[in-house]
């Protein structure tokens, strides 16, 4: 298996951020998305969401389209991501609803045990620390809180990576090729993901294999 290699933790330069927004992430976002609604499909009609992570936002605004009854909260430690989000989310009928605020994790402003769901796509592979993210969550979600995180696997070589980036982004702008390219290879595996589980104490979360590039971990905290 090749050595993971770190990348930047942020990535909120303007171009690599209207690139982001400008993208088409449908077929990733719907498979998160859909994901989610399957697994937790008896939630109670109304709650608090975090998206930790949500980059330009298109995750945290699906979520509060399909739970009408929901907030949600966008958290993202890049002020130029968050500036997109909320150019996204001033067109959007949910606005009422969500609330981007700029939070680097892990951030003891924010209150313990505030949200009923949290969530992230993506954010896992950008952190120097990746316990940051589990603790995170153990500490934001109430008791019971439902529970989804979805990430980048790495593949096995740098050839392996490339034929991803010549399958899904053959047509996108090298920015973003780029940037696929790079995060492939700063992903955790599997393996890496359960270790990091059980140390954060969350070991009721399973993690599964969801596509030939994603890994994702859902469940509930303990109660």
């Amino acid at each position: 298996m090749m050595k993971r290699r770190p990348e930047p933790e942020l990535m909120d330069s303007e171009a690599q951020t209207l690139a982001y927004a400008e993208a088409d992430f449908d077929e990733a976002n719907s498979l998160f998305v859909d994901n989610f609604r399957h697994r937790f499909n008896k939630l109670p009609g109304n709650g608090r969401m975090a998206d930790l992570g949500c980059g330009p936002g298109d995750i945290a605004i699906r979520m509060a389209t399909l739970y009408p009854g929901w907030n949600i909260s966008g958290l993202d430690a890049g002020e130029n991501m968050l500036k997109r989000a909320n150019e996204s989310l001033a067109n959007s009928a949910v606005a009422s609803r969500v609330d981007f605020r700029l939070a680097y994790l892990p951030d003891p402003s924010l209150p313990a045990g505030a949200w009923h769901a949290v969530i992230s796509n993506s954010l896992l592979h950008h952190l120097p620390d990746p316990q940051v993210l589990w603790d995170s969550v153990a500490h934001l979600g109430t008791a019971g809180a439902a529970v989804q995180v979805m990430d980048l696997m790495r593949p096995e070589s740098e050839s392996e990576a490339q034929q991803l980036i010549d399958l899904y982004a053959a047509d996108a702008p090298d920015i973003l090729r780029e940037d696929f390219y790079n995060s492939l290879l700063a992903a955790y595996t599997t393996v890496e993901v359960s270790d990091q589980l059980m140390k954060a104490g969350l070991d009721r979360l399973k993690i599964e294999t969801v596509s030939d590039r994603h890994w994702l971990v859902s469940g509930r905290l303990a109660n």
